[in-house]
């Protein structure tokens, strides 16, 4: 009957193409403007607009685009997690060097010592793209010594990681791990050099008290990301 207690806000924010098959429905722009929709029409509704059926046949459409989740209750929440972005120094360089399939085998070997790092620190694996890591962490120190961890697999088997590691909210669900926290961190990571862990200021605020040590990297303002951020580098102490 209504989905704007599902929505939680005022105008249908999803963009609805579809091919009205019986039935009559209005729809209502944000600034007044109406439509009228009737079978046969293709119709396409931009973000930002209210719908009523018109008369009492029942309104069938077929609805091409904006329904991934209309109508749907959000299996999602907001979560305060640290997340660990790393990936391989050079890696395009040592695949031309020792061939695909020896790189094959060490992405392979590379990828399961992870999972045992992550394993040992109750971290989450939530993604690989190429030789990239994400992963996500209740603990924030648990996060940096994962960071410290990958970083000393990386040696042993001969190559060099960078890493990221940074603190915020994001919007965690079954299927995915969203918010503005992954593009920081993703941002972060580019500012890292081989064989760094580099951290934000929550972070490094969350686990300086415990034992580690952190050199500023300064102010610096992430490509994307609005404002200037503080990044600090993992030191050996």
């Amino acid at each position: 009957m209504d989905v704007k207690p599902i929505a939680g806000t005022d105008l249908c924010e999803f963009h609805h193409v579809g091919l009205q098959i019986s039935g009559r429905w209005i729809c209502e722009d944000r600034d007044g403007n109406r439509i009228e929709v009737g079978p046969g029409d293709i119709f396409d509704t931009p973000p930002g607009h209210d719908a009523w059926v018109e008369g009492d046949e029942p309104c069938v459409a077929l609805d091409f685009q904006g329904i991934a989740d209309w109508a749907l209750r959000s299996a999602s929440a907001r979560v305060l997690t640290t997340i660990v972005f790393t990936d391989i120094v050079g890696s395009t360089q040592l695949v031309e060097r020792i061939g695909d399939a020896a790189w094959r085998r060490l992405l392979e070997q590379y990828r399961e010592d992870v999972g045992v790092v992550l394993a040992a620190r109750d971290g989450t694996l939530v993604d690989t793209a190429g030789d990239g890591i994400l992963a996500r962490f209740d603990s924030p120190l648990a996060a940096v010594r994962a960071a410290i961890g990958i970083t000393e697999v990386a040696d042993r088997l001969g190559v060099q990681t960078r890493a990221a590691v940074h603190t915020g909210e994001v919007e965690l669900s079954a299927a995915a791990l969203t918010g503005l926290a992954l593009h920081v961190g993703a941002r972060v990571l580019a500012e890292a050099g081989p064989g760094e862990v580099v951290v934000t200021a929550t972070t490094r605020d969350l686990t300086v008290e415990s034992g580690l040590s952190y050199e500023s990297r300064g102010s610096v303002e992430l490509r994307g990301v609005t404002g200037l951020r503080d990044l600090f580098v993992l030191g050996s102490g």
